[in-house]
């Protein structure tokens, strides 16, 4: 499958990012892929490759392009060094959630224009940080996002956060798939049943489940990856895209 380097125009400069296209006659859906708070790196790419083999143009952005060039991290420990765990959190400081959507709708806007994709709407999915931005990007571009998805997010319904992503509920167009992870502090179940009143409240079409697997279960790199949950993610993904993009 081809996988394409490109750089995105994006409302801060460009993003330079990933393309990964099924093999065969296209056109295809698109799906974006938020990578976790450590990047885009090659464990993410090749998730992006899965995604194509399995029917999907796949983008993956680097999140952190407003960085410049900047190092990767190394996952595992990347949250027990204070050095590394205080660069990750310079990067992803600056993701306010008007940025995170202004830069959604413009990778959105780069993958729709592509002749391999398909539809006006796209699908996406995202890991820890990134789960945390799939539904914000969700709540703030409407239609233009038809499927999101949050695999270990974090953060995703804080009641005393302005800025939590359930206050946008009644925005969101997408059916949108939640797993949390167990034992997560990022996630609690407090958290999920405030996320799960407000999507209802709000009439959105949703599936909030917890996985029996630790944070970072769906990543290959984490230390905590479990694949018979990474397994599961990826079936539940297959039927939330084969639901909802087939016709967006």
């Amino acid at each position: 499958m081809p996988r394409l380097e490109v750089q995105i125009p994006a409302p801060d400069g460009n993003s330079p990012g990933t393309l990964h296209v099924p093999d065969g006659d296209g056109p295809w859906p698109g799906v974006l892929l938020f990578p976790d708070a450590g990047g885009a790196r090659e464990t993410i790419r090749q998730m992006g490759d899965r995604l194509a083999g399995m029917g999907y143009v796949a983008l993956v952005p680097d999140i952190y392009y407003r960085a410049g060039k900047w190092a990767p991290f190394d996952v595992n420990t990347l949250f027990t060094d204070p050095q590394e765990r205080a660069r990750m959190g310079a990067l992803a400081g600056v993701l306010s959630n008007d940025r995170i959507i202004a830069d959604a709708g413009a990778y959105a806007e780069f993958l729709l224009a592509r002749p391999e994709v398909s539809g006006a709407a796209i699908g996406t999915t995202g890991y820890c940080l990134g789960g945390r931005m799939s539904l914000v990007a969700a709540g703030g571009l409407g239609r233009v996002i038809a499927a999101a998805a949050s695999f270990h997010g974090g953060r995703l319904a804080v009641a005393d956060d302005p800025s939590s992503p359930h206050l946008a509920a009644d925005r969101i167009a997408a059916t949108v798939y939640v797993a949390g992870a167990q034992d997560d502090n990022s996630f609690t179940a407090e958290q999920a049943e405030l996320l799960r009143g407000a999507l209802a409240d709000a009439g959105v079409d949703f599936t909030l489940e917890f996985y029996p697997a630790h944070h970072g279960f769906a990543v290959p790199d984490n230390g905590t990856y479990d694949a018979a949950a990474a397994g599961r993610h990826w079936e539940a993904l297959g039927r939330l895209y084969q639901d909802r993009l087939a016709s967006a």
